[in-house]
């Protein structure tokens, strides 16, 4: 079980308890809302919509921040696989998150620099080397919609002009949520990141956070 003093200890604190209340691109581009209202559950309330059986603490909701934390930017706390982003008023939203399994996940401090609805997705050339089976067929790329791993929306990580290759993204395998699962990225559940896109800022800071892997997020 993640204890509060283990979370005290691996994320410094930043964030304490909730706070109650909380094809061509064009043709692509003319499938977005029919896609947004896929993935987006009938009668979707973020706190407490959840067909896809997460963990309620996985849901949207609203939290305290710490001070000094600067609005606008994004905290990825990868032990309790939480996304924080932080708002004007003292508080933040925190969503769950899926990391990268194994040595794959890379943490530091990025900045935003791009953000796309319904992208396209081409895996990486190593990505290919190391899971030929499961990547060659899309070294061209693969066109964005509902089955693709990026899902609805994407935000760009990038170390000054330089492209990482992470993300952070919807995906189509909302229950890795709160795991270890992706090749890179953090992933969010679609209709989460629908919230959450509009709110983010190209410019702001992402800081990912080390993960301790004998540490489980299953409380």
């Amino acid at each position: 079980m993640l204890t509060r003093r283990h979370f005290l200890q691996t994320s410094a604190a930043l964030f304490s308890t909730s706070v109650l209340g909380a094809g061509t691109a064009a043709s692509a581009s003319s499938n977005w809302a029919v896609w947004d209202a896929r993935v987006t559950p009938a009668n979707y309330d973020p706190a407490t919509t959840n067909p896809w059986g997460l963990h309620p603490r996985f849901l949207p909701v609203r939290v305290e921040a710490n001070s000094g934390l600067v609005p606008g930017d994004i905290h990825v706390d990868a032990v309790a696989r939480y996304l924080y982003h932080v708002q004007g008023d003292g508080t933040a939203m925190r969503y769950g998150v899926a990391i990268a399994r194994g040595n794959l996940y890379e943490p530091g401090v990025f900045t935003i620099r791009r953000k796309a609805r319904w992208p396209k997705w081409t895996p990486t050339a190593e990505m290919i080397r190391r899971d030929p089976e499961l990547y060659t067929e899309f070294a061209d790329g693969m066109p964005g919609g509902p089955d693709n791993p990026l899902g609805a929306r994407a935000l760009y990580l990038y170390e000054g002009n330089r492209d990482t290759y992470l993300r952070i993204h919807g995906t189509p395998s909302p229950r890795s949520i709160g795991s270890r699962a992706s090749s890179g990225c953090v992933r969010m559940v679609m209709a989460h990141i629908i919230g959450l896109y509009d709110e983010v800022t190209p410019g702001a800071t992402a800081h990912l956070y080390p993960a301790e892997s004998y540490v489980t997020a299953n409380s």
